[in-house]
């Protein structure tokens, strides 16, 4: 495959420090839980979490059920 058709490198899910990390984007969250904007899924059986502004931009993708690598 193309190195186009992957994916981007996601981050852990949280940092040393426990904030959560946009799988997309890499922004990290304020605080020690997701906010209630941010959008999480489950895709290959690992949580992820997309803060508003990739959830906003993407959202056609999302509900259409596409994994993040589609996007």
């Amino acid at each position: 495959m193309d190195e186009e058709t992957h994916p981007p490198e996601q981050p852990a899910e949280g940092s040393a420090e426990g904030s959560t990390v946009c799988a997309r984007c890499g922004t990290v969250a304020e605080g020690d839980t997701v906010p209630v904007t941010w959008l999480s899924a489950v895709e290959d059986g690992r949580r992820l979490h997309f803060c508003e502004s990739c959830a906003r931009l993407h959202i056609r993708a999302i509900e259409s059920r596409l994994d993040s690598l589609w996007w």
